[in-house]
């Protein structure tokens, strides 16, 4: 298949979209909702749910929930008792006929028998609000979130976009989060209470567009520790819960076209690629042939056996042009409710994604060799083709009865990455002009299942909730191929010859499993007035990962012609004892394994007073490592740890008024290096012209955190808040640069510094304009904005020639999000602009007379528009996003500005990825 999607494809998947799944309009709807404690923020379960006037009812699940159906249109009122509190009673409920009206309530304990009779009259909408208030207030931790109902409202279509919304984060690279100005390293991730594996396996990263929103429940950035959190983190816990039960059947699809101003319609350049790769998977053309020789050196004694097995691999050099199609988007989810016998309920959420993206980059790349040279050593022009394909599948089953829930959650990601460039260069110490040509794909795949449990064990809210966990990660980079000439400066007229050091072809594979449990106890007591509640964990995390690579290159024998064509060189006439054949160039260091065990537990209490709040406990860590690799001295790399970490924290919040709080915390957590940190492999950046390599010597840091903070949450959608804190790291990890290497053979390496700090400050707000005057207008347009200033200094044993300490390698100076949104329920419009900025960070550390390498600011402004149609069934979206184009810039600092000066400092690679325009259509049955 040539043209992914074409128009016959994309009309075939409307009609068959359109016949999978049908309902008929009703005259009947239905009310649902979850049912808190307004003091605790917890769920109350076996709540009793009457709806005035009529004998239908229900009580709330063990996740606090109910659901009432068959509801004429028109307004309801609702009434909620539950014993030990204040009966409610909620008016001015609106049922629109086949739609789910959503009424959220906070129940208020009785302060006496006497009160148990009172009924609490309230409407529908101030109710709303007071739920609100009741979630953001009573987080535990000093946290960040967003919920189902403002991403229902919003144009966001995948996390990642998300998460942008969220105070204190930002995204990196449109999927990578970065909270509070800390690199992806310093932050964890979890699905539902589980652990989620890195989709990087060379990094400790997840990237977060892989999920679709409307399948998101809520997102929560927990930015301080509490006990029953995972405590390798720094920056922040991102917690994603998707949506398991519908509250009605639905299906929606959605298809969502886009245009890059740098790609789209323009000539694009690759090798020829397989048929099954427009869906995520390599040709067999590109891994090695079954029959292909172990090893090549155990063939140098037969050179007709060597010259056989060159032969095996195809010359697969050759380019084909094509156009540049427009970015795609396909989803498709399914969910179905089904409520049983004896108010016990079934569900099942199951979606379909699709992306496939074409973009073109031209990219300047120089290197230099120190600190006073004006010249470059090296200097190239980049014609880069990105392919990327990604797809994924989410299903979630959920059986609810009672006060016991049980759920069967998997998810699937497959990415496909092929980087095709064409290089033209000179090198300057070579006196050579260049040229190259090189093919990197990389294959990904995820796959992420778990089982999970809640109960409620008895009358006195004893909780009880487990998971099992795995998940299978895999990466193969197949046949990454580059050929490379040269000529002399003295020879401008001369032809291009083949540079063999230069042409290469390389296979790795890497295999990973992750296997985890977990189990939480929580039990009320009262204790001296005080509503307050144990918690206690155990969870368990074992991972496994095998990783093997073999490089080649030609050697050149006989009287080969090294000036043929790059589509000619390698044909299998050319392959012999007056050609070239295969020289293996693998070295020990080029597998590895690894395994690591994480055992914790942790003892938790959260107590609450009138106006007080203090949780506090501690968690306590084992992690063991292994590693199983040689190093360069041809030694066994000693990367085997073992560590026991106690992580105590406390959160203590002061409920100043029924609207704001005052917050303190304070903890201690620790960053543990990933497998691809500790080993010795060394591989090689063809775009940034570099070897990366592993410190199986690397230490997990250690790090101190402390929090202060004042949140104030005027009206329904309104806050402001004011945080500072302040971050302690012993042996912080970090990317070096290698002193000992040069612009030929550049190395980077990771490496443990002494110590860092940083300290800061965290400003949010979010406001409804109708402060300015009484319009219906300003009621539904909402600024909010975000800022976050950070200060961090480094010291490291390899700094003594500094003038002054440097900042944390990773961490952004300064955050700023900001942004405008108009949103009318009535009329179904919303238009949002966004604005993003994230300040220059140390991207790679430096050494005497080579500075170190920053990522320059971008100003960042993107546009929305949205508009329902047909009842609220189908939605269509306008997004403009990087509206100025500004350069990706890296660069080496000559000054003691913040920001690049093309007069002083020094360009290492800079591109512009273009501006983007995408209309998305979704309609939902």
């Amino acid at each position: 298949m040539k043209r992914l999607f074409d128009l016959k494809f994309t009309a075939l998947f409307i009609f068959l979209t359109l016949h999978v799944f049908s309902a008929a309009a009703q005259s009947v709807g239905k009310i649902a909702g979850k049912v808190t404690d307004k003091k605790t923020g917890e769920a109350l379960i076996g709540l009793t749910v009457k709806v005035q006037g009529s004998t239908k009812g229900t009580s709330t699940d063990v996740e606090g929930r109910y659901s009432i159906s068959g509801l004429t249109a028109g307004k309801h009122t609702l009434v909620f008792s539950y014993i030990g509190y204040s009966s409610k009673s909620v008016s001015d409920i609106v049922v629109k006929a086949s739609q789910v009206t959503n009424a959220d309530i906070v129940m208020e304990e009785s302060e006496g028998n006497s009160l148990n009779e009172v009924v609490i009259n309230v409407s529908a909408r101030r109710e709303n609000i007071g739920a609100l208030y009741a979630q953001q207030k009573n987080n535990v931790s000093i946290s960040s979130g967003i919920s189902a109902d403002v991403i229902r409202r919003s144009p966001d279509r995948n996390t990642s976009e998300v998460l942008k919304r969220v105070s204190g984060a930002s995204i990196q690279d449109g999927k990578f989060v970065v909270v509070r100005g800390l690199s992806d390293r310093y932050n964890s991730a979890q699905i539902n209470g589980a652990s989620l594996p890195s989709s990087e396996p060379d990094r400790k990263a997840f990237a977060f567009d892989l999920f679709p929103s409307n399948l998101v429940d809520r997102i929560v950035i927990n930015k301080t520790a509490s006990p029953d959190l995972p405590g390798d983190f720094a920056g922040g816990v991102v917690q994603i819960f998707t949506k398991d039960v519908p509250e009605q059947n639905f299906l929606e699809v959605s298809l969502g076209y886009g245009y890059n101003t740098e790609s789209t319609g323009k000539d694009f350049v690759a090798n020829k690629r397989g048929s099954a790769e427009w869906l995520g998977f390599y040709s067999k053309d590109r891994k090695l042939p079954s029959d292909f020789p172990k090893s090549l050196s155990d063939l140098n004694s037969n050179t007709s056996e060597l010259v056989n097995a060159s032969k095996k691999l195809p010359n697969a050099f050759a380019e084909k042009v094509t156009t540049a199609l427009p970015t795609q988007n396909y989803q498709l989810s399914w969910g179905v409710r089904k409520d049983l016998k004896n108010e016990a309920v079934f569900g099942s959420i199951v979606s379909l994604t699709y992306r496939n993206a074409q973009n073109l980059l031209e990219y300047q790349r120089n290197d230099w060799d120190n600190e006073t040279r004006t010249n470059p050593l090296r200097e190239n022009i980049d014609s880069q083709n990105r392919y990327n394909v990604t797809w994924g599948g989410l299903a979630n089953f959920s059986y609810k009865k009672g006060t016991s829930k049980y759920s069967w959650k998997n998810s699937y990601n497959r990415v496909l990455d092929e980087l095709y460039y064409n290089r033209q260069g000179q090198h300057f110490v070579n006196l050579v002009n260049t040229q190259s040509r090189n093919s990197d794909p990389v294959e990904r795949s995820l796959y992420n299942t778990q089982i999970e449990g809640e109960h409620q064990l008895n009358t006195n809210n004893l909780k009880l909730n487990w998971n099992l966990n795995f998940a299978d990660i895999s990466r193969d980079q197949s046949d990454l191929r580059s050929i490379a000439y040269q000529k002399n400066f003295s020879q401008p007229d001369g032809e291009y010859s083949l540079d063999p050091r230069s042409t290469r072809r390389f296979f790795s594979s890497l295999s990973e499993q992750n296997y985890g449990a977990n189990v939480n106890l929580s039990l009320p007591f009262e204790f001296k007035h005080s509503k307050s509640t144990f918690k206690t964990g155990l969870s368990a995390l074992y991972k496994d990962r095998d990783f093997q690579a073999r490089s080649f290159q030609y050697e050149e024998l006989g009287n080969a012609n090294a000036t043929l064509p790059y589509d000619q060189i390698f044909d299998p006439s050319n392959i012999g004892m007056n050609g070239y054949i295969l020289d293996e160039t693998t070295n020990p260091q080029d597998v590895y394994a690894a395994q690591s065990i994480l055992g914790a537990g942790y003892l938790m209490v959260d107590s609450k007073w009138e106006k007080i709040r203090a949780v506090f406990g501690s968690r306590f860590e084992y992690y063991g490592q292994r590693l199983d690799a040689v190093g360069p001295n041809l030694r066994p790399a000693d990367g085997d740890q073992d560590y026991f970490d106690i992580l105590p924290s406390a959160n203590l919040s002061y409920a100043i008024t029924d609207k704001s709080n005052f917050r303190i915390s304070g903890s201690r957590t620790v960053s543990r290096p990933e497998f691809r940190e500790i080993a010795p492999f060394q591989f090689y950046d063809y775009q940034l012209s570099a070897f990366t390599q592993g410190t199986s010597s690397l230490k997990r840091s250690s790090n101190w955190n402390a929090d202060i903070r004042y949140e104030f949450y005027p009206s329904d959608g309104e806050a402001f808040t004011v945080s500072g804190f302040y971050k302690f790291f012993k042996n912080p990890i970090e990317l070096f640069a290698n002193s000992q290497s040069n612009a030929d053979s550049r190395l980077f390496e990771f490496i443990n510094s002494t110590h860092a700090k940083t300290f800061g400050v965290e400003l949010d707000f979010r406001k409804k304009m109708n402060f300015l005057a009484d319009a219906d207008f300003l009621e539904n347009l909402t600024l909010f904005a975000n800022a976050t200033l950070i200060k961090s200094e480094v010291k490291d044993q390899y700094s003594s020639w500094r003038e002054k300490r440097r900042p944390l390698q990773g961490q952004s100076p300064y955050l700023v999000n900001g942004g405008l949104q108009y949103s009318s329920p009535n009329a179904g419009l919303s238009v949002t602009a966004l604005y993003n900025r994230i300040g220059e960070r140390l991207s790679i550390v430096g050494y005497q007379g080579y500075p170190d390498w920053f990522e320059n600011a971008r100003d960042l402004v993107d546009f929305q528009v949205s508009q329902k149609l047909w009842g609220e069934k189908a939605e269509l979206k306008l997004n403009i996003s990087d509206i100025f184009n500004q350069k990706v810039r890296v660069y080496q600092n000559l000054d003691d500005k913040n920001s690049y000066d093309d007069s002083l400092d020094r360009n290492i690679y800079n591109y512009r990825p273009g501006s983007n325009y995408s209309l998305s259509f979704n309609y939902r049955f």
